[in-house]
């Protein structure tokens, strides 16, 4: 990210106050990117104590304004939420959650029938603040869209709920439902070598996990992040994980410590670990290079995502960043095995969603509580 800064001296009057300030303008240059997807440029400028917010994109003659966190000097108390992957399971009720709360929510979703019908059903339960967009996390097309809109609509955004995934395997589900697999021997791994024989990995699976639950995430993150500055209650990242990600369940121990040290860890070390990943896999060299064999293309990108949250939350201390373990839920990714229900599964991303200022960042939590990576 390229950024310039010009200061400029700006007088404004308030009652009885005459004051002085200083006008900054912030110019962001994002790239979308992934190794699998073509590359899109769009700058962001926002300029304050107006809180004017400009998106220009190299693609579009279009220039879009629209007024952010402030309008003649008052502060906007109204909160906005974004929850990806959010027409069913956990993300759909992490939308409800927040709206009962009183967040106004983008509930997205890539099929438009199945998000809007799940806006409505909300709707039918009194919440009116949520509101439907489409979004295909793998598409910089689609994701530029969704950041237009919440500039011209909102000019800000509070709150970001990364929940989209998917498993990166092919299942053979009443294979795997005969097995009659215990919760515990799933939440332990002594399951793994049990599940071998139904589930199977490909590359091009593996390709679709990464590119959602790590890749996805990361583009998602960068193209929202200016309007989360924006934000006047301090933005909040959600980054939904999981347990299959904490490090000791990586058996090479390299790669545990290297993902393990903060001080060095950077995305460039990280999207290395992600392309030495697919190298192997493609190469039939999981195992004997120390990858994890339980859904390893999910562990990977869920380790990744991990160890993402922490850089960014370490670039950017005003936010509070986290990443969450929503527990061993019944939803469609693991096949309905779970044993806890979608709303108990989403109390983790709410909470973190609504922390209150000075909360914890870049930290990992087991549902409510923190946990060591």
């Amino acid at each position: 990210m390229n950024v310039g800064l010009d200061l400029v001296a700006h007088a404004h009057s308030q009652p009885d106050i005459l004051s002085n300030t200083l006008q900054a303008r912030y110019y962001y240059r994002y790239q979308l990117r992934t190794p699998f997807t073509r590359s899109i440029q769009f700058n962001i400028t926002f300029q304050y104590p107006f809180s004017r917010c400009n998106i220009s994109m190299d693609n579009s003659k279009r220039n879009l304004s629209a007024t952010a966190t402030m309008t003649n000097g008052k502060h906007s108390t109204e909160r906005y939420a974004v929850v990806t992957g959010a027409n069913k399971g956990i993300g759909f009720e992490t939308v409800r959650q927040l709206a009962a709360s009183g967040v106004t929510v983008l509930l997205t979703a890539r099929n438009e029938k199945r998000g809007t019908e799940a806006v409505a059903s909300l709707h039918e339960l009194g919440l009116s603040k949520v509101l439907y967009h489409q979004l295909d996390v793998q598409d910089p097309q689609s994701i530029q869209a969704l950041a237009e809109y919440i500039q011209t609509q909102f000019g800000k955004l509070d709150i970001l709920v990364n929940n989209a995934g998917a498993s990166g395997v092919i299942v053979d589900e009443d294979g795997l439902r005969a097995l009659n697999i215990d919760p515990a021997s799933w939440l332990s791994g002594k399951a793994t070598n049990i599940v071998q024989e139904v589930m199977r990995t490909t590359y091009d699976t593996a390709i679709e996990c990464l590119s959602t639950n790590y890749y996805g995430v990361k583009n998602v993150t960068r193209a929202l992040l200016p309007l989360l500055q924006c934000s006047t209650s301090g933005g909040r990242i959600v980054n939904v994980s999981s347990l299959r990600a904490e490090l000791w369940r990586i058996p090479n121990e390299q790669i545990r410590k290297e993902l393990g040290n903060l001080e060095t860890l950077t995305e460039e070390k990280i999207d290395g670990f992600v392309e030495k990943f697919l190298h192997d896999l493609k190469n039939g060299e999981l195992e004997v290079n120390g990858w994890s064999k339980m859904l390893p293309a999910y562990s990977v990108s869920k380790a990744m995502l991990n160890a993402y949250t922490r850089v960014i939350a370490k670039k950017y201390p005003e936010m509070c960043i986290n990443c969450v373990h929503p527990g061993y839920v019944d939803t469609d990714i693991n096949w309905h095995t779970g044993t806890m229900t979608p709303e108990e599964g989403a109390q983790g991303s709410v909470m973190l969603a609504l922390l209150p200022e000075g909360g914890p960042s870049g930290c990992y939590f087991d549902r409510t509580q923190v946990a060591d990576f």
